[in-house]
C-alpha cells in the first residue's frame, strides 16, 4: 500500500524536469538579454513594492485594535505604496535606484557579518578570520555596486541568471533522482 502510494506520487517526476529545463532556459536568455531582463527586474521591483505597500496597509489598518504600533505599520506601508507607484511612473528611476538599494542591503549584511566574525573570534571559533574576509569582500562589492549603477546593474543580471541556472539545475536533478526511485520501485 505504502509502495503504491509512492509509486503514485513518483509518477510525474517529469514535471520537475520540464520546469527544471525551462529555468535553465530562462537563465540562459537573462544572461543573453541583460538590458531586457534589467528592465524586467526593475518593474518587478518597483511592482513589489506597490504590493508590499498595500499589504502593509491593509494588514495596520485591521490590526488597529490588536496592535498599539499600527500607525508605524500604516507609515511604513503608505510610503512604499508610494515609492511603489513612483517607481512604476518611472522605470528610468526605478533602474537607477535598484542597484544602489541592492547594494545598501549588501553593504548592511556585511557589516553585520563583521560583527559575527568578530563575535566567533570572541567564542573561540576558528575560522572566524574567512567570514570576516567575505564580510570585508561583500563591503567593498556593495560599494561598487552604490557607487557604479552600470557596475551594479550588470551584477544584479549575473546573479540573477546564476540563481535561476542553479534553480533549474537543482530541479533536473531532484527529478531524474525521482525517476530512478519510481524505477526501482518499479522493479519490485
Amino acid at each position: 500500500m505504502a509502495t503504491q502510494m509512492l509509486q503514485e506520487r513518483l509518477k510525474n517526476w517529469w514535471l520537475l524536469l520540464v520546469s527544471g529545463i525551462l529555468f535553465i532556459l530562462l537563465g540562459f536568455y537573462i544572461l543573453n538579454q541583460p538590458l531586457a531582463s534589467y528592465l524586467a527586474l526593475s518593474v518587478f521591483f518597483a511592482a513589489a513594492f506597490l504590493v508590499s505597500g498595500i499589504f502593509e496597509v491593509l494588514y495596520a489598518v485591521s490590526s488597529k485594535r490588536h496592535d498599539a504600533g499600527w500607525g508605524w505599520a500604516l507609515f511604513g506601508g503608505i510610503v512604499d505604496t508610494v515609492f511603489g507607484i513612483f517607481l512604476i511612473a518611472s522605470p528610468v528611476l526605478t533602474m537607477a535606484v535598484l542597484p544602489m538599494y541592492i547594494g545598501f542591503v549588501i553593504l548592511f549584511r556585511a557589516v553585520l557579518g563583521i560583527m559575527h566574525a568578530f563575535a566567533l573570534k570572541k567564542l573561540g571559533i576558528s575560522g572566524w578570520g574567512w567570514a570576516l574576509m567575505a564580510a570585508i569582500l561583500g563591503i567593498v562589492f556593495a560599494l561598487m555596486m552604490i557607487s557604479n549603477p552600470v557596475f551594479g546593474g550588470l551584477t544584479i543580471v549575473v546573479y540573477t541568471a546564476v540563481a535561476v541556472l542553479m534553480l533549474g539545475v537543482a530541479q533536473v536533478a531532484l527529478s531524474l533522482r525521482l525517476k530512478s526511485i519510481k524505477n526501482r520501485l518499479q522493479a519490485l
